[in-house]
């Protein structure tokens, strides 16, 4: 998901698919550990779509209290 779309987002909806992707996030980690992976950069680009939600929810938060 782009960064913009991300920003226009509410926080609520941020929270939700950060909920998603940490589900997703475990569910890698299940299918790495038993050797069903066949991917394993998925998991990186997982932990950095999530790292994405969290600093835009950290800017509106920001921008609320300035």
């Amino acid at each position: 998901m782009k960064i913009e779309k991300m920003r226009e987002m509410t926080e609520q909806e941020l929270n939700n698919e950060a909920l998603k992707l940490k589900q997703e996030l475990f569910n890698l980690r299940f299918q790495h550990v038993t050797g069903q992976l066949e991917n394993p950069i998925k998991m990186r680009d997982v932990k950095r779509e999530i790292a994405r939600i969290k600093t835009v929810i950290r800017e509106k938060q920001l921008k609320q209290n300035a």
